[in-house]
Order: structure tokens, then sequence, then C-alpha cells
């Protein structure tokens, strides 16, 4: 008797959110398949492999002080310059690495899509984790440095508490590098030229984010404005704060942030409004469900009872949604009152 084996049915994807995360685990080993490729491909018939880990961001931070701690003498707000720009750089190199290797993941493995099936989405994970372990040993490098630096007395290095939250500076790094790079892979499938532009885009980038320079030497407010609105910023002024005690992170947590509550409130309760008044009027015109749909088919059926009440319902859901917003701003209100 044969055995019987498992059919699997591929089927195209229905929806812009039908990501089938539950593929992702069944294709893990893969995943590790890939991370242990990359690894091997980048450092393949080199005399010092993975060393590079550690010389490169070296180099880099040595450079930047001769460059901008020497020649320029932008001041780091009482940190040594080396340990300044080596802490910026470790949390810069995992985003632009994560995000220049996610973007080219269509024209790098083209031959590999065309020959088998499995989820996309393993490619762009697998270079999301092989950064994180880069990442990971530049961090216990920036750790011994800062150990060394304040055993010897060179400087006096206060870790904060934001210490804490360092997972959820790692998951914000890598979405934003992993939902970036899938966003112009796309685009540098169909223009190649665009491959060239982001690694020009890239590394200005880096110098529209405090990496080199702390927020607080920024006097124009102008330019402050605008770099303040680049989202890495927060990331590596947070990250310098917590590793090092210095950084415009407590502004940004203090002064900025609570100052803002009111519009950034205001703005959930209008876009909460709109976005539940047009999910009922698509579920009136195109939807087969839903509460829109519900009183369009009592409406043919001349069942005024069961319109009726699902005006009150679509109504009163309105009023709880702008409730519970107004509730959550209560409660930033207190806590800054606080």
């Amino acid at each position: 008797m044969e055995s019987l084996r498992k059919i699997e049915v591929i089927t195209p994807k229905r929806g812009i959110f039908d990501v089938r995360l539950h593929e992702l685990w069944g294709y893990r080993d893969l995943i590790l398949l890939f991370v242990r490729r990359d690894f091997v491909a980048q450092y393949k018939q080199t005399i010092l492999g993975p060393l590079w880990f550690i010389i490169q961001p070296v180099l880099t931070a040595i450079m930047f002080y001769v460059v901008f701690g020497k020649i320029a003498a932008i001041p780091t707000q009482d940190v040594h310059p080396f340990l300044f720009y080596f802490t910026g750089l470790t949390v810069w190199s995992y985003f632009s690495e994560c995000f220049t290797k996610t973007s080219g993941t269509f024209i790098a493995n083209a031959n590999l899509f065309g020959k088998v099936y499995f989820p996309r989405l393993t490619v762009p994970i697998s270079i999301v984790i092989s950064g994180l372990f880069k990442f990971l040993i530049q961090l216990v490098i920036l750790i011994i440095l800062i150990a060394f630096f304040s055993l010897s007395g060179i400087q006096q290095i206060s870790i904060h508490w934001t210490l804490v939250l360092f997972p959820v500076y790692i998951l914000l790094m890598a979405f934003m590098g992993l939902g970036l790079g899938i966003l112009f892979s796309a685009l540098t499938t169909k223009y190649r030229d665009l491959s060239f532009l982001l690694t020009f885009g890239v590394q200005l980038l880096m110098y529209a984010t405090p990496v080199v320079y702390p927020l607080s030497t920024i006097t124009s407010e102008k330019l402050r404005f605008w770099i303040t609105l680049n989202p890495l910023t927060p990331l590596v002024e947070a990250f310098r704060y917590a590793m090092l005690g210095v950084g415009s992170f407590k502004t940004i947590t203090e002064v900025l942030f609570p100052a803002a509550v009111p519009s950034i409130i205001a703005g959930l309760r209008i876009g909460a409004g709109l976005g539940w008044l047009s999910l009922v009027g698509a579920e009136l015109i195109v939807a087969s469900s839903g509460m829109g749909n519900l009183i369009v088919r009592a409406q043919s059926a001349l069942a005024t009872d069961t319109v009726m009440v699902g005006m009150i319902a679509i109504g009163a859901i309105g009023v709880v949604i702008d409730i519970l917003i107004r509730r959550i701003e209560k409660l930033l209100l207190r806590h800054r009152n606080a």
C-alpha cells in the first residue's frame, strides 16, 4: 500500500495584507540556510573573515574621530568622540544593511525565485536576522569600549534605565529597514538605476541623522525640525541616551511629545471618524457583509426597524471610538502634569 503524501496547494495571494506568516514558520529551516549563506558568501576567501564585523566599524569610527572630532571639532556633549561615533554607527549600520540589502532582494535572487517556490519574504527576513548577528557583535564591542573608558577614568558613563527598551529599538530598526527595503525592492527590479541612487541616498540620510553630531548642536529651528522628522533620529538619540546617558531623548519624551499630545489626539479622532465612515460607506456600495451591507439588504426588504437599528449601531460605535480616544488623551495629559 502506497504511503499517503501531504499535498500542498499553492494559491495566489488575494490581498495586500495576505502575508501568510504561518508559511514563514514552515520555512524556518530555509531562513536559517539563507542566513548561513549570507555569512559564508560575504567573507568567503578572506583572510580575516568575520573579524571584519569588528574592524569595519572601528576603522569608520576612527575616521569620523579624525575628520569630525579633530578637524571639524564638532562637540559631542562631553562624551569622548570615538565612543560617541561608535555608538551612533552601531545603530546606523544595522538599519543601513537591512535597508540596502533588502532593496536588492529580487535582483540578487532572480534565478532562485524563478526555479522553485518558497515564500519570498524568507529572503528579506534572513537579511534582517544576519544583520542582527552583526549588530550584536558590534554591541558587545561597544559594551567593552564603555567598560574600558569608564574603568580607565577617561570617561564617566551613566547608563540610563531606558536601556530596558533595547528590544524595542531593535524591532523598530529591523521593521523600518525591512519595510522600506521591500518597498524599494519592487522599484529597483523595474528601474535598475534606482539601486545606485539608493546607495547615494543612504549616505546622505546618515548625515541627516544625528550619527556624527548630537541633535543639540543644531541651532537652526527649521533645520532641527526637519531632522527631528527623520524617523531614525529618535532611535539614534534614544539608543545613545540609554548607553551613554547623553542625547535629546529626554527632550523628546518630556517636552516635544507632551506638547504634541493634543494635536496627536485631534488627528486620531478625525482619522478614526473618517476611517469608520469610509468603512461603512464601502460596505454600503461594494461589500457582501458588514453593517453597511446589512442596512442595504434591510432597505431592499423594507425592514425599516433593521435599518434604524443599523444606523443607531453605526452612530454608537463612532461615539465609543471617540470616547476611548478622549480617555487616552486624559491619561496622557494626567501623566504629563504628574
